[in-house]
């Protein structure tokens, strides 16, 4: 769906970009390949009460790694509970998280691996007294190679062996444990720089462990003025976005930044995100 205002505006297409303040959530490899710290925050506002928010840290860990803490959630509130009568109880929310530590190494100047843990949870409502919690834990990995000043190739292999498990005995008398498991992506990206324009893109192939499923395009530009006024827009995910962004000096020179875009798409209809970035 894109994490932050700069990929939802972009299509998402980051496999070989660094995205602001959240280095390593499209590629783990990215972490030892900083050279300042970063923290970033991301809210996404969506139709039929839905949120999606974001928290990410990462690091340089001298003289070649890196590492990242990250934490993402989605949901939605104000749930409306009844009795089987109709009648209205208390409202009530679900919502999905993701805790991610990312490690990354620099085998050579132009080449880094990294590896992403994801801890994962979603708790879902059933009654104001009954919830299911499914919980699991999943792996991500990354590798970049820089190919120039501004051209970097980016692989990852998303979502291995990431799933959620669940066991409904305590909720339904004929319960059972079972899982549920992530499709993987296996994704190959670049950037590049063209007239002026910067250029991202990466394709995704998804599969079911078993067989594949289909195929991810998605592609991205932006434009600068005056190194302050970042203009994008792009198409990925099967969304549409735009947006702008702000780059300025707070403590040192252009250490953050501040974004804003809008995206759409049939299923999900439109969001507004706004993210935060700060390096120092």
């Amino acid at each position: 769906m894109g994490m932050t205002s700069r990929s939802a505006a972009m299509g998402g297409g980051f496999s070989g970009d660094l995205d602001h303040g959240f280095a390593v959530f499209y590629n783990p490899a990215w972490a030892s390949l900083l050279t300042q710290k970063q923290v970033g925050f991301s809210y996404s506002n969506m139709t039929l009460d839905r949120r999606l928010t974001a928290t990410s840290f990462s690091t340089p860990l001298p003289p070649t790694a890196g590492i990242g803490l990250s934490w993402i959630n989605s949901g939605v509130t104000n749930i409306q509970g009844r009795t089987s009568a109709g009648e209205k109880t208390s409202k009530m929310q679900t919502g999905e998280n993701a805790f991610m530590i990312t490690f990354s190494q620099r085998i050579f100047p132009w080449l880094s691996v990294g590896s992403t843990v994801k801890i994962l949870r979603h708790d879902l409502p059933i009654t104001e007294s009954d919830q299911l919690v499914g919980k699991g834990i999943g792996f991500d990995i990354g590798l970049l190679i820089k190919t120039g000043q501004f051209n970097t190739l980016g692989i990852m292999i998303q979502d291995l062996s990431s799933n959620y498990q669940w066991n409904t005995g305590d909720v339904y008398a004929e319960g059972r444990t079972y899982k549920d498991v992530f499709p993987t992506i296996y994704r190959i990206g670049s950037r590049t720089e063209y007239k002026g324009l910067f250029i991202v893109g990466d394709l995704g192939m998804i599969t079911d462990h078993n067989s594949f499923a289909n195929l991810i395009p998605r592609l991205g530009v932006e434009y600068t003025i005056l190194e302050q006024y970042k203009f994008r827009g792009g198409f990925g995910n099967s969304r549409f976005g735009f947006g702008f962004g702000y780059q300025y000096s707070l403590f040192d020179y252009l250490d953050s930044h501040l974004d804003y875009a809008f995206s759409m798409d049939w299923a999900a209809q439109t969001a507004h995100t706004i993210s935060y970035a700060f390096n120092f």
